[in-house]
């Protein structure tokens, strides 16, 4: 038994038990249990050291020789192989401007030449030149109101449809209110022609049958380019004529003779409907 005892007596003293482990490890808050996990997985930490990377940067080869051997302050980089016995491309210099904080931008060779001016061709060049008293810068159209003629009278009040919608100021003279303005109609054509009758800006541009061809062709709104709009007046409602104020319409006046008798005459200031125009149309 004392062998048995003494053999395990001595394997005994070299069981670590908690007194000698105490004494053998020093704890520290900061120090880890040696047979701890986090001893294993933790990261290294490596103190502040000078970690210096000295690159080294070659000298670019340079050749700058003029035409006989010596250095120049033009210096070109040599970049690759280049083939001696090839002539060196030619570099081409344009000339530029500079601006105030701006990068230099190129001129073109024609930048200071004198702009060629652009002549606009006006649509009302192409009618014939015939100008209506007064209608130089204005729309001037001839109609009548009269029904007599069916086919006149409706294409006239087509015409002042078709006008009507483009809210132009359009000058009307009704033949058919003052003979004056039939009289001043056929004086234009030098013969007798029936209404309508429409001109722009002294331009004859035609009947009914071509006021509305243009327009189905999209060219009559450019002919009004320029026109004021229509302002209703405030006088005679945009009807252009007036009842006589010195005859209220009867074409009579009556005047006082010497032997007080009264003798009845015509109106001097009316036309032959008894209308003056309107002072504020015309």
């Amino acid at each position: 038994m004392k062998g048995f005892k003494g053999r395990l007596l001595k394997k005994l003293k070299f069981i670590p038990t908690i007194k000698s482990l105490r004494k053998s490890f020093a704890f520290h808050p900061y120090h880890k249990h040696p047979f701890s996990n986090h001893n294993r997985h933790s990261q290294p930490v490596y103190k502040d050291q000078d970690c210096k990377i000295n690159i080294h940067i070659p000298d670019p080869v340079i050749h700058s020789k003029d035409q006989k051997g010596k250095g120049t302050d033009l210096d070109q980089f040599d970049v690759g192989h280049q083939d001696n016995n090839k002539p060196a491309p030619k570099t081409e210099f344009k000339e530029t401007t500079t601006k105030e904080g701006h990068s230099q931008l190129p001129i073109a060779s024609n930048a200071f030449d004198k702009p060629e001016t652009v002549k606009i061709h006006s649509p009302l060049k192409d009618f014939e030149e015939k100008c209506p008293p007064g209608g130089e810068n204005s729309v001037v159209l001839y109609t009548t109101s009269l029904r007599g003629i069916r086919k006149t009278f409706e294409d006239c009040n087509a015409i002042k449809y078709l006008l009507s919608s483009f809210r132009i100021l359009v000058h009307e003279r009704d033949v058919s209110m003052d003979m004056e303005f039939r009289e001043e109609l056929w004086r234009l054509f030098g013969e007798k022609v029936i209404p309508p009758k429409l001109f722009i800006k002294g331009r004859y541009i035609g009947g009914a049958d071509e006021v509305i061809g243009l327009h189905e062709e999209g060219m009559l709104k450019k002919l009004f380019e320029g026109i004021p709009s229509n302002i209703p007046c405030s006088e005679c409602a945009n009807m252009r004529f007036l009842v006589c104020p010195n005859c209220d319409g009867s074409r009579k006046v009556f005047a006082k003779m010497d032997d007080d008798d009264e003798m009845c005459l015509k109106c001097p200031d009316c036309n032959e409907n008894g209308l003056v125009k309107c002072t504020a149309c015309y």
